[in-house]
């Protein structure tokens, strides 16, 4: 008789051990980051950059035995510049990278061949106990430089203190 209620001890905390992993499987995850128009063609944020709203932005995730692309998602940034992907795979066995494709804006669309890109990790393998992810901020040059980026510039790279 113990040994019949150890058994339905076990396979109850098994049933419920699976459906827990199950439900967390089901969870997607997150990928959230900006796109913003680099108005000085520093190469980074400055107080000047501004969001671009409508930008085309891709998740891609290739195989890491033999590099082929496996999935992708594409997406268009919101009205503060901001992009969502919601991925309900575990891509463990693969790396994904957000992709910056184009920006909407004739005087901004030159893509920043540094900015234009981040790597994420979309599994649970690594340590990692959110769902949620953060992908670097991908940036667009503007056609021109604004008249405030000189006196940026010397703010930036001509301190004292070098």
């Amino acid at each position: 008789m113990m040994k019949r209620g150890l058994l339905l001890l076990i396979a109850l905390m098994s049933i419920f051990a699976a459906t827990t992993v199950a439900k967390k499987l089901r969870q997607p995850y997150e990928l959230t980051g900006k796109v913003y128009c680099d108005t000085c063609r520093f190469g980074f944020e400055t107080n000047v950059t501004f969001y671009i709203s409508g930008a085309t932005v891709q998740l891609q995730c290739n195989d890491k035995s033999d590099s082929k692309l496996v999935f992708t998602n594409t997406t268009a940034t919101d009205k503060n510049g901001r992009f969502t992907f919601q991925v309900c795979e575990d891509h463990g066995d693969q790396y994904c990278d957000v992709v910056l494709l184009k920006s909407p804006l004739p005087h901004c669309k030159i893509i920043d061949r540094v900015r234009s890109h981040s790597r994420v990790i979309v599994t649970d393998l690594n340590g990692i106990i959110s769902r949620r992810r953060h992908a670097n901020n991908l940036g667009v040059f503007q056609d021109y430089a604004l008249p405030v980026c000189g006196d940026l510039y010397k703010y930036y790279f001509h301190s004292d203190d070098i």
